[in-house]
């Protein structure tokens, strides 16, 4: 039941999403959907805790309503878009 509601909320852009973006590397992610701002806000210290073992640095957290299409954006310098990617070693990071 949990997932039929999750799905509904995702698609109608109502689900909430933890949102992180790193200086460097310069990338933005989102973790989620998930039902509720507390349930996003109790998971987002373990994504955080993920990038920085990976090494990332600047770390800006966004917990709120959103519909991200995609869920790993690369960005070169002058904060122009690149080639999207799905970091491998934190897609099991995310909620179904």
């Amino acid at each position: 039941m949990k997932n039929v509601l999750i799905r509904f909320l995702e698609s109608s852009g109502f689900a909430y999403w933890v949102e992180i973006k790193t200086d460097n590397p310069r990338c933005t992610y989102y973790f989620g959907p998930f039902l509720s701002d507390r349930e996003a806000r109790e998971m987002a210290p373990g994504y955080i805790e993920d990038l920085k073992e990976e090494g990332a640095q600047g770390i800006n957290v966004n917990i709120g309503r959103m519909k991200p299409t995609e869920l790993t954006i690369v960005e070169e310098d002058l904060g122009k878009s690149s080639d999207r990617e799905m970091m491998s070693t934190l897609s099991g990071r995310f909620s179904s």
